[in-house]
């Protein structure tokens, strides 16, 4: 004999998730803030943009810290307030960044095309129409100089944070010294020790060799430093249990610290390349600038991005000016896409044995 039973289908509740009855003080707290501030620059000397923002800045505490005080107590609206002044603080952050953001796309997608991408500006003057010429020379030149500075300072960064974390010797202090010396260093400083190192004292020409290893000087501290404070979140209990294992020191950090801080290590490759991919001062000294595209990047002149813009911003004309902006608008897409593509790497999860 079999029993039916029926299957009722149980929907779990949220008891904690906002309905539209909780959220409408809210709600009108947020239209009066803007109306009560609009009406003060409306009806009082204070005026402009400024005054607004200002106004709606005080109104947002003390009408949250009322709300509070009447929901539950004093110690909610301390807590409102609180809220508000982080929310504040987030806004003076985010809004220059969407500002300049915004400045740069507006300014510099008038002058993006498909041509810019497929030619150099060898036979073609900067104050030539911006459908003639193009960046490419400068985009070899950009990645040829982050390339070879990435395989130069990463190898270094990381094993000088490995030294500082891992091993700390006798000399880790003076190491840890230095690094924190060398965050200071001016850029055109790193571009003056190449300039005289590698081609005055060695005779060596422009390349984009020798722009990269001025790059390298400025990208070591950033990958070292943080690297460092990476190395520093994985747990001891990690590398003890490795080495209860039966596994030496390299062997550990090898194959259980490194991997553990696989995502971290590569956010200070990225904050490296966001170090050095829009200097210019050290490119002036050290790669001599170029309008023809140069595929070798150890001999002759070659040119990169931020050379391009400074180029273009010094002359002044109005197409040379435009070159400028679509240039700064390309670098800072060509550095979101080393940041994406970092970031999936550091993400992929490792295949499972």
């Amino acid at each position: 004999m079999t029993t039916l039973q029926s299957r009722v289908e149980i929907k779990p509740t949220k008891p904690w998730a906002p309905t539209f009855k909780d959220l409408l003080p809210d709600f009108a707290t947020f239209v009066i803030t803007f109306v009560a501030a609009y009406a003060t620059v409306g009806f009082t000397p204070l005026k402009g943009k400024l005054g607004f923002s200002i106004m709606v800045i005080i109104y947002a505490i003390i009408f949250s810290a009322l709300l509070a005080l009447i929901r539950q107590d004093g110690k909610a609206a301390i807590n409102s307030v609180t809220t508000v002044l982080i929310y504040i603080a987030g806004l003076f952050v985010i809004l220059p960044l969407a500002s300049i953001l915004y400045e740069i796309v507006k300014r510099g997608i008038g002058g993006l095309s498909f041509g810019i991408f497929t030619t150099d500006m060898a036979i073609t003057a900067s104050d030539a129409p911006i459908s003639e010429g193009g960046l490419l020379h400068a985009l070899v030149g950009t990645l040829y100089i982050v390339a070879i500075a990435t395989l130069l300072s990463v190898p270094i960064g990381v094993l000088t944070a490995l030294y500082l974390t891992e091993v700390k010797g006798r000399g880790a202090g003076i190491v840890r010294f230095f690094v924190q010396a060398m965050s200071g260093v001016p850029s055109i400083v790193a571009g003056l020790f190449i300039y005289a190192v590698w081609m005055i004292a060695l005779g060596n020409s422009y390349s984009a060799a020798a722009g990269a290893m001025a790059l390298t000087i400025l990208m070591i501290p950033t990958v070292a430093r943080t690297s460092e404070e990476v190395l520093k979140l994985i747990p001891n209990d990690l590398r003890e249990a490795g080495v209860a294992l039966g596994g030496t020191q390299w062997r550990t950090v090898a194959m259980i610290v490194i991997p553990a801080a696989r995502s971290g290590l590569i956010t200070a490759v990225i904050l490296g390349i966001a170090r050095v991919a829009g200097e210019t001062a050290p490119l002036l000294l050290t790669m001599g600038g170029a309008d023809a595209l140069n595929l070798n990047p150890l001999d002759g002149n070659s040119s990169a991005l931020p050379f391009y813009i400074w180029k273009n911003f010094t002359l002044g004309t109005e197409f040379a000016i435009q070159r400028a902006w679509s240039g700064i608008l390309v670098l800072m897409i060509l550095v979101l896409i080393f940041f994406t593509f970092a970031r999936l790497v550091g993400s992929r999860k490792g295949s499972s044995k």
